[in-house]
Formats: structure tokens, sequence, C-alpha cells
């Protein structure tokens, strides 16, 4: 199986047709997708012009769009590397207590799913590398707050577990941003709590 610098090389390869260079990028997502792989499919199309079911892009847009995914890579892998040296100066001097950036950063090992969002339709506008820079700052300050650590809208509903939703928690009703518990207020939480479900989304 490919890894995902062979991937890019595809999609960057002239000799290739565009068709086989999509599908390369689309397998890349496999590999890295922030949103989860098909709202980080539907942002990079979005921000790069190209029609999500078009299977002949233009490539100078399918590279512009693997640009943006690399550029978030490069800052998640980055970040890993320094959360993983930092827990194992933290387990040296016994401080073996996981806290709550252990459990996110265990849940978003590997770049999958780091920030879900309510919808493949409904994500940040920003660039992936922002948004994640954004979201990495909140969950290493470890302060809660009231308003999104991505765009800072202040009103959330709490998403239930379905079959529809890519995960359960507290949804910027602005930005589609699953927000991780931790980083919100119990007063933001509960304003969350009495906001339930996508329909919330349809009024937004």
């Amino acid at each position: 199986m490919a890894g995902f610098r062979a991937l890019a090389e595809q999609v960057r390869n002239p000799r290739l047709v565009a068709t086989q260079r999509r599908t390369a990028l689309r397998k890349c997502l496999e590999r890295f997708a922030p949103y989860g792989h098909r709202a980080t499919w539907h942002h990079l199309c979005t921000r790069a012009g190209i029609a999500t079911q078009d299977r002949d892009p233009d490539p100078e847009r399918l590279v512009a769009a693997l640009t943006e995914l690399e550029e978030a890579r490069s800052l998640w892998l980055a970040y890993e590397e320094e959360f993983a040296a930092r827990r194992r100066k933290e387990k040296h001097d016994g401080i073996r207590q996981p806290g709550a950036l252990d459990e996110w950063h265990r849940r978003t090992w590997g770049g999958c799913d780091i920030v879900p969002c309510e919808s493949p339709q409904r994500h940040p506008a920003a660039r992936l590398a922002v948004v994640l820079r954004r979201m990495i700052v909140a969950m290493e300050t470890g302060r809660p707050r009231r308003d999104c650590p991505v765009c800072a809208g202040t009103r959330f509903a709490w998403l239930p577990e379905s079959a529809d939703s890519p995960a359960t928690g507290p949804a910027c009703l602005q930005c589609g941003v699953l927000a991780p518990v931790s980083v919100l207020t119990p007063e933001a939480l509960t304003a969350a709590g009495r906001v339930h479900g996508a329909g919330a989304f349809a009024a937004a």
C-alpha cells in the first residue's frame, strides 16, 4: 500500500491523467484527513475550486488542494513529535496520570478526525493548517472557554450519537466543528445540551 508521500508524488506527476491524479489525492485522505475523509475532501475541493464529483479536474487545482493538505500534515506531524517527546519526559519525571490533552491526542493519533465536523458539507473556511493550529493551542492552553476554539462562535448544539454524525458532542453552529468537551466551560456545555441534533444547523 502506497504511503502519503508516494501518493502525493502521483498527484504531482504530469505523466498521469487527471483522473489518476484525483484518485491519488483521494487516497491521500486515507492517510491524513483532519475533518474525516468526506469533510476534508469537500473542504479541499471547495477551496481549490474543484467540483467534488468532477472526475477530470484541472491538475493545477489538484496540486493546490494537495499543497494545503501537505501544509496541515506537516504541522500535525511536528506536533505529534513534540507531544511524544513531552510525554516521555513526563513519564521519566514520574508524571503518569493522563489528562484531557492525552485523551484527545490518543483519539486523533494518525491524523484522521482530528477536528470532526457536523457534516461533510459544513466545515471551517480557513486553511486546514490554520484550523489545526487553533485547536492545538486551545488544547495545549487547557483553559475552558465559552467560544469555539476555531471560529470564536458562541452557540453550540449537542450532536447525539447516530449513523449520520461523525461523533457526539458540542458542535459549533457557526463553523460546524465538534469541539472537545474539555475546551468548553460548564456553562457552554450546558447551553449546548439544550440544543439537540443536526436540525439546529438548518436555522443557524
